[in-house]
């Protein structure tokens, strides 16, 4: 009986909650699309702002909104222009008959004018405000003159400031109009679109002018509101605009009002002011100006019934969701929804680069690995369809027409097929000479032994050249491979990189500041990229100092000490006046820096060395060092070392690995050209954080590290660039030391004195006896050793010379504040 109830009982109670809840959500969803509906898509706003601006005036006579609205609405949303002007109509009936007539009247002129010549896309603004005009001043004109029976001076100025306030009015409501819609993105509103909407908004409200309940005025409690609405969104700035203009609406349509835009002006400034007291703040700012004006506008007579209008109008301020300030917050500039709208904003551009990025970096490896994967079992089966295709043209020429083909090929076949294979490989190992062995052993087994062994050698030369096409083939598919896979990896880094945010510093720049300032020294303005150690990235401007060198010999020092490691000036980018401000950028310094010297000397005294060579520190915070040989003297040798160098550089600094690098520059100068002209390249990369090296050598001569007494050789073996398609770089690694001198050198002069027999231990010796550690003054007295040793300069000669040093900065670091805060 206990499990019939549980099965009827605890099913029907989940169904029923169940229905129920699934039947208030799909009422409240049906509702809250039928309200978007009947506002958004039916145009129902449209006819109440119609109807409270058709009751709408100026001076209590003048009438120029309710054209310029229906014309607004006209070109921008035409299906609602019925409903436009039925509320136009409806609101100045509530006035008197002839206002609608009126209005009637002159949207029917417009219509025809529209009608008549419908105006171009380029000019359509200032057409339809030029018809606006027309019809708007013809209209009063008529009317005037059918009442009157004649037309004065004064009557018709009016009529005119009456239309031409209609053609301004036109060109306001064109553009805040479309402001007013929702839009998927919020747009970021300008101080002019700003002051359109509020004309708007102020237009209409004025359409409540005159509706009083017990002494209380809708339209000062609607003012009121809105500068509340506007303080708090957007400020002092805002607040105080918004009444202004306001008021000045009002005052003109009511002399009366003229004293509320002093109100609305000074509650909007106070509301501005103390928004951060949120909605509180702002209503505190509204009764204050309220006390404050409305004593001195209308005296203590009035006093109550301005302060309830302003109690009512802080009592829809505070049931106003705080959701829909925020979003009228996300369009003003300056304020902090509108930051965080464009922070997220640039937030999601970002992501989505670094996602897009990061899909490229995918498709780059996916390519790399399409190239490198090569079937081994498919080359040799290649191979071996080649040698038959290669045996089938000899055999087509010689043993087709022969008698014995049946006793060689049939019976025979393993034997001749071995003896032709040993015939051409014995002809590719010896450039065409076949031995007179391996002769003589085939012309006892083929009667046509001459002739078939002048067939393999005719048909080789065809076979290697197109083996050799194949092999470029392959090999330049491993290049692509290489610099796809570098490329992909240059792509990821990039995209990690543009993926850290900018974290938000204002504690540290604050705490810098007031260091700084309290130093004596100014600041106009600091910006703080990052604080990681060993990566500080500071922007700061400082005032115009006259060359003086403040920001290397102070600020930076202060810095350092503030930041607890060693901060340098970057870049700087001085004032060029008085008046302006420098730009200095404040970096970390690295650990250690390379001081270099340089020696060279051309063949023969001449003036052009086939020798080529680099320093340079690259972004990454490496130091490369780098010496290219060309083959050869002169300017071809120069060209191509140089072109080495050059390629060299441009990868490096790209961010692609060394190894890569290299191998690329190898396949570009192999696939280059066909001339035999070759390059060797010596390649030193330094961290400049830990003095880590990387030593790469493509046919180099060694190269030398002075520690104090010790000297450590550095070498590697491999073939000249470009004289091989594919090759392996062999990387040396080194931890150098603050005191290390590197010396690099061509084989101009480590090959120098020709009677040494032990030029590496000449040379070492050479170095260990030097006694200096000046690298400038290394370089030259190597050179000028192995010159008078030598006696001529029968090669190019070309040395470079590094020292590796702590980075001491020429100014100490100046301690601050002893009970500060360190930034980190």
């Amino acid at each position: 009986m206990e499990k019939v109830n549980r099965s009827l009982i605890e099913p029907l109670g989940e169904v029923q909650l169940k229905n129920v809840k699934a039947g208030a959500i799909n009422w409240f969803q049906k509702l809250q699309v039928k309200m978007e509906d009947l506002f958004s898509n039916k145009g129902i706003p449209v006819a109440i702002i119609g109807f409270l601006l058709g009751r709408a005036l100026i001076l209590s006579q003048l009438a120029p909104f309710a054209l310029p609205f229906f014309a607004a609405v006209f070109l921008i949303r035409r299906d609602h222009a019925p409903l436009a002007l039925i509320g136009l109509l409806a609101g100045a009936l509530t006035l008197h008959y002839s206002n609608s007539l009126v209005i009637f009247a002159s949207v029917f002129l417009f219509l025809i004018l529209h009608k008549i010549r419908k105006p171009d896309i380029e000019g359509q603004f200032k057409t339809i405000a030029l018809y606006v005009f027309t019809s708007l001043f013809l209209v009063n004109l008529a009317e005037h003159y059918l009442i009157f029976q004649s037309i004065q001076l004064y009557d018709l100025m009016m009529i005119g400031v009456e239309a031409g306030l209609a053609m301004i009015l036109t060109l306001i409501f064109i553009q805040s109009i479309p402001l007013l819609s929702i839009r998927k993105r919020s747009p970021t509103l300008k101080t002019e679109e700003i002051i359109s909407i509020i004309i708007l908004l102020a237009s209409v409200m004025t359409g409540t002018i005159g509706w009083v309940f017990y002494d209380i005025s809708l339209d000062h409690v609607l003012s009121r509101y809105l500068v509340l609405l506007f303080g708090l969104a957007g400020g002092a700035a805002i607040g105080s605009t918004v009444g202004v203009v306001t008021g000045l609406i009002f005052s003109l349509a009511s002399i009366a009002s003229l004293y509320q835009m002093s109100l609305l002006a000074f509650a909007g400034l106070l509301g501005g002011l103390l928004k951060e007291g949120k909605k509180a703040g702002v209503a505190i700012g509204l009764l204050i100006a309220t006390l404050l004006i409305g004593l001195y506008g209308e005296g203590t007579s009035n006093i109550m019934i301005t302060l309830y209008e302003s109690l009512i109008a802080v009592a829809l301020f505070l049931l106003t969701p705080t959701s829909l300030i925020h979003k009228i917050s996300k369009h003003i500039p300056g304020t902090t929804e509108h930051m965080d709208e464009q922070q997220q904003y640039a937030r999601k551009v970002r992501d989505v680069t670094a996602q897009r990025v990061e899909q490229f970096s995918h498709v780059f490896e996916a390519l790399s690995n399409s190239f490198s994967q090569i079937d081994e079992y498919g080359i040799k089966e290649e191979e071996e369809k080649e040698f038959d295709y290669f045996l089938g043209n000899v055999t087509e020429k010689t043993c087709q027409m022969c008698f014995r083909k049946e006793q060689c090929w049939v019976k025979n076949f393993n034997t001749t097929y071995e003896g032709m294979h040993e015939i051409m490989y014995q002809l590719s190992e010896n450039d065409g000479q076949l031995p007179q062995k391996t002769a003589n052993e085939w012309g006892k087994y083929c009667r046509s032994g001459p002739r078939v062994i002048a067939a393999i050698a005719h048909e080789l030369t065809f076979y290697e050249a197109n083996q050799k096409l194949k092999r470029k083939v392959r090999e330049s598919r491993r290049l692509v491979a290489d610099q796809l896979r570098g490329v992909s990896a240059v792509m990821e880094d990039f995209a990690k990189e543009i993926q850290r945010e900018r974290q938000s510093h204002h504690q540290h720049e604050e705490l810098i500041m007031e260091a700084i300032q309290d130093f004596g020294l100014h600041i106009g303005h600091i910006e703080i990229y990052n604080l990681d150690q060993g990566n500080v990235d500071i922007e700061m401007r400082v005032p115009y100092c006259q060359g003086r060198g403040e920001c290397e010999k102070l600020i930076a020092p202060m810095l350092s000490d503030i930041l607890g490691e060693t901060v340098v000036v970057h870049s700087e980018q001085c004032a060029t006046n008085p008046a302006g401000e420098c730009e200095v950028v404040f970096r970390s310094a690295k650990k250690f820096v390379v001081e270099t010297g340089v020696a060279h000397a051309a063949k023969g005294g001449g003036l052009v060395s086939g020798d080529s060579y680099t320093t340079l520190e690259i972004g990454s915070g490496k130091y490369a060092v780098a010496i290219s040989d060309g083959m050869g003297n002169g300017e071809r040798a120069h060209f191509e070392s140089m072109e080495t160098l050059k390629l060299l550089q441009k990868f490096l600094q790209s961010g692609i690995e060394e190894k890569i690098a290299i191998k690329s520059v190898n396949s570009v100068l192999s696939l280059r050209t066909t001339d035999e002209i070759f390059s060797t390249l010596d390649l030193a990369m330094i961290d400049l954080q830990d003095a880590k090296a990387k030593f790469l050598k493509v046919c180099s001569i060694p190269s030398f590290i002075k520690r104090g007494d010790k000297i450590i050789k550095i070498e590697s073996s491999n073939l000249p660039m470009g004289i091989i398609e594919d090759f392996d770089v062999d990387v040396v690694s080194e931890q150098l030391k603050a005191g290390d001198v590197l010396i690099m050198m061509s084989d101009g002069i480590f090959e120098g004195p020709d009677h040494i027999e032990n030029i590496e231990f000449w040379m070492k010796r050479k170095i260990k006896e030097l006694k200096t550690d000046d690298p400038q003054e290394i370089s030259d007295l190597i050179l000028e050793e192995v010159i008078r040793t030598k006696g001529v300069i029968d090669d190019d000669m070309t040395i470079v010379t590094a020292k590796i040093m702590h980075n001491t900065p020429k100014w100490a670091s100046i301690p601050v504040a002893s009970k500060r805060k360190k930034a980190q």
